[in-house]
């Protein structure tokens, strides 16, 4: 819990995440912010590479990579309707 005004976690991170049709296809649309407990948002753009935009799974190996860190981090994710169903049962996840 923290005291107000007293930010709880170290980062934030949102990501502005839309449908594409495989885990390497890369979109224009995808944006990735994060900010500290006293810096304003900057956007984080993927790591050199053919692709010119981010992808499902170059966001969710930076997120492996930055979580991995132990650094207590809030990540918010602009996601439509749901994760696909797929998740779910390979997680052995509710469906509520």
């Amino acid at each position: 819990m923290s005291v107000i005004g007293t930010p709880a976690f170290d980062f934030y991170i949102g990501i502005d995440y839309s449908g594409a049709k495989t885990p390497t296809a890369s979109l224009k649309g995808w944006r990735v912010y994060m900010a500290g407990k006293a810096s304003l948002p900057l956007e984080v753009h993927p790591p050199p590479s053919p692709r010119k935009y981010w992808t499902r799974r170059g966001i969710a190996e930076w997120l492996v990579a930055r979580l991995g860190k132990g650094v207590p981090t809030l990540v918010g994710v602009d996601h439509g309707f749901s994760f696909p169903l797929r998740y779910f049962e390979r997680c052995s996840l509710p469906l509520d």
